[in-house]
């Protein structure tokens, strides 16, 4: 029988843009010995009455009903190699098409239903998938062509710009101590893990965008492509 992660405490579901929804949750794992507690969001685009869920967060029967309420959750999308522990129980529960980079390997025996390249078919309309080349883990982005351009990120880039209320204290402190906060951040943590090369992200900041959706963090919109571009320059002294 398939053991779900619990559904943690999480905020609301609200529409940042036209069909687009996000949710902050909470995501407790142990490093190395040590209990980590902090904020992980997913992002929910509707086309039709038909629903993708991005960086998948378990909600609890009320934000279930929340969701059920806006449509029909139809695709579960994984860009990112260390998430996806709650993608299990919505492709069970709804019987939902699984998207996932190439060599993505899933959680409780799941199979990618489709898988993403830069020239695949996308889930629903006016989407890209823009893939770190050089990373040794599958992690990708996704582009959106509205609003003057969405990303809608994994662990790549990062909006932490503060300690919100999903984080426990002593991750709180610890991921500050560790300079984890700020605006339209790179991890070095990650960089290191995925081995990721300047070359990526020189690809990255010729995308044309104005808002960034990340897994962690809030949502950084209107400046996110001027944001970027500061972090892009200070890690890879990219210009």
């Amino acid at each position: 029988m398939t053991q779900y992660s619990p559904a943690w405490a999480h905020g609301e579901l609200q529409e940042i843009f036209p069909n687009i929804f996000f949710v902050m949750g909470t995501n407790i794992t142990t490093h190395e010995g040590v209990e980590l507690q902090h904020s992980c969001n997913m992002v929910v685009v509707k086309h039709g009455n038909e629903l993708t869920l991005i960086n998948t967060v378990r909600l609890n029967d009320k934000g279930l009903a929340a969701l059920d309420n806006v449509g029909h959750v139809t695709n579960v999308v994984r860009i990112g190699a260390f998430h996806g522990r709650h993608d299990a129980f919505y492709l069970d529960r709804y019987s939902a098409k699984l998207w996932a980079l190439k060599g993505m390997q899933h959680a409780n025996e799941k199979i990618t239903d489709v898988e993403l390249t830069p020239q695949s078919q996308m889930p629903f309309p006016n989407c890209a998938l823009f893939v770190f080349e050089t990373s040794i883990h599958p992690e990708g982005i996704l582009h959106l062509n509205q609003e003057g351009g969405i990303l809608i990120t994994c662990d790549s880039v990062k909006n932490w710009t503060a300690i919100d209320e999903f984080f426990s204290e002593q991750t709180g402190k610890l991921y500050e101590n560790l300079g984890f906060l700020g605006t339209a951040t790179i991890s070095k943590i990650w960089q290191q893990a995925c081995q990721i090369q300047a070359q990526d992200f020189a690809r990255l900041k010729l995308l044309s965008f104005k808002h960034l959706l990340s897994a962690h963090g809030e949502p950084l919109l209107k400046v996110a492509d001027e944001k970027l571009a500061k972090t892009i320059k200070q890690e890879f002294k990219i210009e």
